[in-house]
């Protein structure tokens, strides 16, 4: 079996902590080959306040998760969430050196990277997401690639959270053996494997409660 096409998610949440195998199908899909859960005993409305129990609860379900899938499991993509995360609205821009040239990802990757954003002390970013571009002022453009403009600003949805709750979940995943592939906001997550895109542009909401908010 190759495996660049096996992936493994680990939800850290606060009742239950949860581990899924799967790889892209010949359609491009995703099939689950396996799924271990545990008993999230260290963790409170997503924050980790006790490693070892944590690190344990992590072992429980990528064991399980390994069992059931055949799969060995070295690296995770984890799922944050969390009374630490927040959220803000952002606006920058970038003038072109050459706007006889179209706009390339280059362009893009340099706005979204390059942002000047202050934040609170000990936070950082998880997640930048671009929601409209503008080109020379004309507005409302949702991919700015392939077009002329010496003038290149973009709105963003920026995610952000605390670094100590970050560098806890990293520990915690390194001490259970394993390496984190990536961080992801969960709810984002949550959008991408249930909503449709007509359904986001229709302005539908997923609301992920979650069991540590009771």
């Amino acid at each position: 079996m190759n495996k660049s096409n096996i992936s493994v998610g680990l939800d850290i949440g606060t009742t239950k902590i949860v581990a899924m195998v799967g790889k892209k199908n010949e359609f491009n899909k995703v099939e689950i080959l396996g799924i271990g859960k545990s008993k999230s005993l260290g963790v409170h409305r997503g924050v980790v306040n006790n490693i070892t129990q944590t690190i344990q609860s992590i072992q429980q379900a990528i064991d399980e998760a390994k069992t059931i899938s055949g799969e060995e499991i070295d690296e995770v993509v984890v799922g944050i969430a969390g009374q630490h995360i927040r959220s803000l609205q952002h606006s920058d821009y970038i003038t072109r050196s050459n706007p006889e040239d179209v706009i390339g990802q280059e362009d893009v990757e340099l706005l979204i990277h390059g942002h000047k954003l202050v934040m609170l002390p000990g936070e950082e970013i998880i997640h930048v997401l671009p929601q409209e571009f503008k080109v020379d002022g004309q507005a409302e453009i949702k991919e700015p690639i392939g077009m002329y403009g010496g003038r290149l600003e973009a709105n963003f949805h920026v995610v952000v959270g605390q670094v100590s709750s970050i560098k806890n979940i990293g520990r915690c995943i390194k001490s259970a053996g394993l390496s984190m592939g990536n961080i992801t906001l969960e709810p984002l997550a949550s959008s991408e494997a249930v909503l449709s895109q007509e359904e986001k542009e229709a302005g539908v909401a997923l609301i992920d409660i979650g069991g540590g908010y009771h």
